[in-house]
């Protein structure tokens, strides 16, 4: 503790640590402004879902969590369907902030089952001729959605923009990996 420094507040526990769950669900709602768990769901599939899962039981129940929170507010239809449309508070506009200003440092796990499948002793040239036209595709989508923006005229905008070099650069990586795969095979 800093001289001068008055001692924490031992009555206030410290803020919980968002989830990237959480982080998900604040994000789009900040993009969107208003968004039911089903609009969250489809923002996840054609952005953040290509980089990060997120089962979709949890983007029907972190909104509810973060409204608990007083980090989102919830809106619900009175008659019907009875929907419940879910906003970002100022609260969770401050923690998403904080969350990106001081995100977390840690290496992502490589979760990918077709390296499972090749370190318990899968044929590596048999999983790579699987692998290698699914990464072709998906470098195909990556580089369909940057041109689709640039032709726009708007380009992509930074931060998904940023994502998307990434998952280009990845599918390239993966690409040569699958593919010395193959080559060793044939000797």
């Amino acid at each position: 503790m800093t001289p001068g420094t008055p001692p924490p507040d031992a009555s206030t526990p410290p803020p919980e640590p968002l989830s990237p769950a959480q982080v998900i669900v604040l994000g789009l709602l900040r993009f969107a402004g208003r968004a039911t768990p089903y609009d969250l769901k489809q923002g996840v599939a054609g952005s953040v879902g290509n980089f990060w899962s997120v089962p979709h039981s949890q983007l029907y129940a972190e909104p509810d969590r973060l409204v608990a929170r007083g980090l989102a507010d919830v809106e619900q239809e009175p008659g019907g369907r009875r929907r419940k449309s879910y906003a970002v508070t100022p609260a969770g506009v401050a923690a998403l902030d904080a969350w990106v200003a001081d995100p977390p440092v840690d290496l992502g796990e490589l979760r990918t089952p077709a390296l499972l499948a090749v370190f318990f002793g899968a044929d590596p040239a048999v999983v790579a001729r699987t692998q290698l036209p699914q990464h072709r595709a998906k470098l195909e989508e990556y580089e369909r959605l940057i041109e689709a923006g640039a032709a726009a005229g708007e380009g992509v905008a930074r931060g998904p923009g940023l994502t998307l070099r990434a998952g280009v650069l990845s599918e390239r990586a993966w690409i040569a990996y699958w593919t010395e795969m193959l080559e060793e095979a044939a000797g």
